[in-house]
């Protein structure tokens, strides 16, 4: 057995008789790999039944099994399974059918291959010939592969397809995501001929270890009157890791993007009730579950999407999954999924920014107060190590039940990776007028851009003004010294001024640089107000001051000594 945080824990079992044959050329085999070899590649098991007679058919099944459990880990982790698979087998195939083909002895040599990995929370399937894989989940079998045989009556039992068989191969690829429980049986002809799916599914259905339950099943076939050698080996799925981001990709690139929905039309069993936002690519709707009238947040792409933002929205959804805090909406299972979105729980209420645009004016207690839960909401994505780069009063929700929630984690990075390493973002990352300074000369966010934009957005909820005055997209400001927000508002008290010029200061150093900093000294208010220069001293904005001022002075006295020179 095998468990890792990142990959599922499973019991693997095999068994394999010659039956009537004077000997065995099925193969079987299994790698379980460890550490990082594990994460990206997975656990790889696999099946082979040779042909071309007697020791040239065993060594073709060991040969292909034995490469492809060796090569498939030495392939580039940057390749998706499949691809990888595919390589691998293709030049099986190709080395297969040119060593055929070098002697009389050698003609016909060939096998049938069927393959399973499991990496994370998926699996992925490969198979050429009669070879099978079944899966057995919550009591009903499925075969996940078809036979490659001829259609004739006559030939049912003649390979359509098989490594080695021809110059070129064409592998049948299939994935799906598993479920703890799950079984998975591949095995060759020689037991499946012989026993049948009904008692296939009996038998994978005990408690036993997977070791036994494949001896039963090779001892069954024989018994049963097989007429091939008979092979099973057995994966049981025990636990699954927690939902990886690679995971969560694989799942929702295989959807179809919905069509462009309007209020009243159903999908997935979700009723429409509104759009409420639309963007250069996403599309939010409020939908309503039609058997439970519940009302859920709906997130998808325009047509128009590209690959690029399909892999940055599962990265938001993988994302918003990790965060399980009340101050965010919080992900919806929703099994009946069959296209590209995801789920999120529904809050009546609004944003901030609405509540500006409606008019209302707040006062200072009450933006503190704003700011002080909005902090709070921050500092559960920091301990995950996730950065937002994008507080902005569109992105804080103030529900009716009172309770400010953070949204849109659209351009969030996490564990100190920028997702734009990785994945082209759905928007821009961040709102400029609310991005740092430093931001704009290309360094990373952080954690203290993020305090950054809390403080910008106190500043703006108070004032309807920037520190910096209004940014446009594609700009390139420069930044003096940020406007004392009493110039708009004189009722702010100076501690709550001097906590807003601290958290928007030109310079990262002079800013806050942990959540609870910034808390503290909201907590504090007045009663230990903090000090904070109004206004950069000249020399620190410009330190080239001081030897400017010197060239000037030194001009000017030899000027005056020339014309002493010159007047006498």
């Amino acid at each position: 057995m095998l468990k890792t945080p990142s990959t599922p824990r499973v019991d693997l079992g095999h068994a394999s008789l010659p039956g009537p044959r004077p000997s065995n050329e099925d193969y079987c085999a299994a790698v379980t790999p460890e550490g990082a070899e594990l994460e990206n590649k997975g656990i790889l098991v696999a099946v082979a039944d040779g042909v071309g007679g007697h020791a040239n058919g065993r060594k073709a099944s060991e040969y292909c099994v034995r490469s492809l459990l060796s090569d498939y880990y030495a392939t580039p982790d940057t390749w998706s399974v499949p691809q990888a698979l595919d390589k691998v087998i293709g030049a099986l195939n190709r080395w297969l059918h040119a060593h055929s083909r070098r002697a009389r002895e050698t003609a016909g040599m060939a096998t049938t291959l069927s393959a399973l990995v499991l990496r994370g929370r998926r699996y992925v399937v490969a198979h050429v010939g009669d070879t099978r894989i079944y899966r057995l989940r919550r009591g009903e079998l499925t075969r996940l592969t078809s036979d490659h045989v001829w259609e004739h009556p006559e030939l049912r039992n003649v390979l359509s397809r098989a490594v080695g068989l021809d110059a070129v191969l064409a592998v049948d690829y299939a994935d799906g995501e598993l479920e703890e429980g799950d079984v998975f049986l591949l095995v060759s002809d020689g037991v499946w001929a012989a026993l049948g799916d009904t008692r296939l599914a009996r038998l994978l259905a005990g408690n036993d270890t997977a070791d036994d339950i494949a001896t039963k099943l090779a001892n069954a076939a024989v018994d049963s009157g097989a007429q091939d050698n008979c092979t099973a080996l057995v994966v049981r799925i025990l636990e699954l890791p927690a939902d990886g981001l690679r995971d969560t990709l694989a799942r929702v690139k295989a959807l179809p993007l919905p069509p462009r929905l309007k209020p009243a039309q159903i999908l997935d069993d979700l009723e429409v009730v509104e759009v409420l936002h639309e963007s250069r690519v996403t599309l939010l709707y409020r939908v309503r579950a039609i058997a439970s009238r519940q009302d859920f947040v709906l997130k998808t792409l325009r047509s128009d999407a590209d690959e690029a933002d399909t892999a940055a929205l599962a990265h938001e959804e993988w994302l918003a999954r990790r965060v399980a805090s009340a101050d965010f909406p919080q992900i919806v299972a929703w099994p009946q999924r069959a296209h590209l979105y995801y789920l999120m729980s529904w809050h009546a209420g609004a944003t901030l920014a609405r509540h500006l645009e409606q008019g209302r004016r707040f006062t200072p207690v009450e933006a503190a107060d704003l700011i002080t839960r909005a902090l709070k909401g921050l500092a559960a994505l920091h301990r995950l190590a996730i950065v937002h780069r994008d507080i902005k009063p569109d992105n804080l929700h103030l529900g009716a039940d009172g309770r400010l929630r953070l949204l849109d984690l659209g351009v969030a990075a996490s564990d100190g990776q920028d997702a734009a390493e990785r994945f082209n973002e759905i928007n821009n990352p961040g709102t400029p007028s609310y991005m740092a300074p430093e931001l704009f000369a290309g360094t990373p966010a952080n954690e203290i851009s993020d305090l950054y934009a809390v403080g910008a957005t106190l500043y703006h909820l108070l004032t309807r003004k920037y520190p910096y005055g209004e940014i446009e997209p594609f700009q390139s400001p420069r930044f003096g010294d940020p406007l004392p927000p009493t110039r708009y508002r004189p009722d702010i008290p100076d501690w709550l001024e001097s906590v807003m010029l601290k958290a928007v200061a030109r310079d990262p150093a002079n800013r806050f640089e942990t959540v609870e900093e910034f808390l503290l000294a909201l907590d504090r208010g007045a009663q230990s107000p903090l000090r904070v220069a109004r206004r950069t001293p000249l020399l620190q904005r410009d330190p080239t001051l001081g030897l400017k001022l010197l060239v000037v002075v030194s001009l000017v006295v030899n000027l005056f000594l020339l014309f002493l020179l010159l007047a006498r």
